[in-house]
């Protein structure tokens, strides 16, 4: 099972329409956002446009999005799965022992680390606003994961 990750929207739907394009074509049906969605027209746009799940937390930049969880814990692909937007509180989770997978955005820098047997990741940022903007793909059958950057695909 492939799903993707994103993270800091920052309003910028079409970005986030470019990887959900991208996601249809290449069959992945989940999406784990990461937070700083920043409103509500967003999550109804991308909502509308991709075919499978998405599941959304909320950042610093969320503050009137009242309806979205801080933080998930949820199983896909046999992974244990911990995400929300804050580094800090990410990289506790992976620490802990209970999770596969930790993933966390608001730095906006693309990053991935191991602790433990825990993959620490930030898919970078959708927005495009200090870096180029990444998304990331997790393979959960041979634990691969990769880091896209939008211009190339």
């Amino acid at each position: 099972m492939k799903i993707a990750i994103v993270s800091d929207t920052h309003d910028n739907i079409d970005n986030f329409n470019k990887i959900i394009d991208f996601l249809h074509k290449e069959n992945i049906g989940t999406i784990l956002h990461c937070g700083d969605i920043c409103n509500q027209e967003i999550i109804n746009e991308a909502t509308k446009n991709f075919k499978g799940e998405i599941m959304f937390v909320r950042g610093n930049g969320d503050f009137q999005l009242h309806n979205i969880p801080e933080k998930l814990e949820i199983e896909l692909g046999n992974k244990k799965i911990f995400f929300n937007h804050y580094p800090d509180i990410a990289k506790r989770k992976a620490e802990s022992g209970k999770f596969d997978l930790v993933f966390y955005g608001h730095t906006h820098r693309p990053w991935v680390e191991m602790i433990g047997n825990c993959k620490l990741v930030n898919p970078g940022e959708v927005a495009g606003q200090r870096f180029k903007p990444t998304f990331a793909i997790y393979d959960t059958e041979n634990d691969k994961l990769e880091l896209k950057i939008l211009e190339k695909i």
